[in-house]
């Protein structure tokens, strides 16, 4: 089939749904030449890939543009059970990937807080999960990757080099990623060994998690935003492995890789607003935190959805928060800037925000994307309703501290930073938009983050229809 007959025009938005695009041609190729011949047909407005639609901002977007959904491109062309390696389309989702990697005796190397992610945007986005204090990000699992570049040429792309780096993490606006290349993690079964703890406030927080996390390849806090005096940051902390086939009881020893998540009823188109208010938030955050044990429970067994992925259960949970969507905030701060973590928590506690989705996690070593958002330090994440009064300029605030302290925001997240704070976030910004401009100098590879960033030199070039 031409991909002339796959294009159509549709709405384009995000998962936080706060900026959607009005109209884009979208094309779904189904091989690596369906995907060459749609970009040559592209216009003046460009195009950008986009995989199963979870970058909450406007990343996978271009407003009158183009968007090639990579969804059709979803082939597990050979995996190495010895090895443990696995070559995949890039439209091939996570969720895929356990599906068959899993009976195997592999996992995927990464993963975020949804398995509804192909390998593609895990690239683009340069993904991080629980782990990443001992793994770092995915990208760091990639062994090669093939990318459509903007002259129509498909490259083989190793680690290493400059254009693998301005890849990971590069939001797609290097090429298409057709295919990759990826090492995986070895396990005995598919259930997770999960040890859970409170912590008392922010400070005991911080520090059960220095001094312990190492002990863990996977760790995250849940934290109560609305905490404030001297509970301020109390959190949960839940730590777990992969656990071994002598864990299991003997009766799952018989299918130690079942792997069969459960579904919960879709959300609601409509959701009443009162749900979302700062009493009802803070009763769930109240609720929440006094179901955790107050003293360490350990080993207890729950599945890698339960896990990994508890939002997964609700398809379309993004609904949650109304029509009006919600805007994920997510952060990195350095050690040594535990003061400014602890002066932003205090201020979004003073300020009330209602949310019941935030977590807090440690960074290991930074990764080799230009653009990656992980570096050592602190990272906290958290859902607000878009519909807050004033959370534009207070975000804005808590940008400048953000910038101020050497951090970062995340761009698979974002949808409303401001281009001037960019650079000081990402000091290899330059070489990636120096690498762009040679590569790409037409812009042929563009987004509406790309242009609301200027994340190209040449972005002037795409801004009119």
């Amino acid at each position: 089939m031409p991909v002339e007959a796959a294009a159509e025009f549709v709405s384009v938005t995000g998962w936080g749904r706060t900026a959607p695009t009005t109209t884009a041609r979208l094309d779904r190729p189904r091989t690596p030449e369906e995907a060459a011949a749609a970009v040559r047909s592209w216009g003046a407005r460009g195009g950008i890939a986009r995989g199963l639609g979870r970058a909450y901002g406007d990343a996978a977007q271009n407003a009158g543009g183009a968007v090639l959904d990579m969804t059709a491109m979803n082939r597990i062309r050979t995996v190495d059970a010895e090895a443990g390696l696995v070559v995949c389309d890039a439209g091939v989702s996570l969720h895929r990937l356990m599906e068959v990697l899993l009976p195997l005796g592999w996992f995927v190397p990464v993963t975020p807080g949804t398995r509804y992610v192909t390998v593609g945007g895990a690239i683009g986005a340069d993904i991080h999960g629980k782990n990443h204090h001992v793994c770092g990000s995915f990208s760091r699992h990639v062994r090669s990757l093939e990318l459509l570049t903007a002259d129509g040429e498909i490259r083989t792309v190793l680690p290493g080099t400059d254009l693998f780096d301005a890849t990971a993490g590069g939001m797609g606006l290097t090429g298409v990623i057709l295919s990759a290349t990826v090492l995986l993690h070895p396990v005995e079964t598919s259930l997770m060994s999960v040890d859970t703890e409170r912590a008392a406030d922010l400070d005991d927080l911080l520090a059960r998690l220095t001094t312990t996390d190492h002990r863990y390849r996977y760790s995250v806090a849940w934290i109560d935003l609305l905490a404030r005096g001297r509970a301020l940051g109390r959190s949960v902390v839940t730590r777990g492995e992969h656990a071994p086939l002598d864990a299991l009881p003997r009766r799952a020893r018989r299918a130690p890789f079942d792997f069969r998540p459960r579904q919960l009823p879709a959300a609601p188109d409509f959701v009443p607003e009162r749900l979302l208010s700062r009493t009802a938030v803070g009763l769930f955050n109240e609720l929440w935190y006094r179901r955790a044990p107050r003293h360490r429970r350990t080993g207890e067994l729950q599945t890698v959805s339960a896990f990994f992925h508890p939002l997964d259960g609700v398809p379309h949970w993004n609904r949650i928060y109304g029509r009006g969507g919600f805007v994920q905030y997510q952060f990195a701060v350095g050690y040594g800037q535990e003061e400014t973590l602890r002066r932003i928590v205090r201020r979004i506690s003073g300020r009330r925000c209602p949310s019941f989705l935030a977590v807090l996690k440690r960074f290991g070593a930074g990764d080799p994307g230009w653009l990656s958002f992980p570096m050592p330090g602190w990272t906290l994440a958290l859902d607000l309703p878009a519909r807050l009064p004033g959370l534009g300029p207070f975000l804005d605030e808590l940008d400048e501290e953000v910038a101020g302290a050497g951090g970062r925001v995340y761009l698979a997240k974002d949808s409303r930073l401001r281009p001037e704070l960019l650079a000081a976030m990402y000091p290899r910004l330059p070489g990636f938009r120096s690498l762009r401009a040679t590569l790409d100098p037409r812009g042929v590879f563009t987004s509406d983050l790309a242009r609301r960033l200027s994340l190209h030199e040449n972005s002037a070039m795409r801004t009119q229809p």
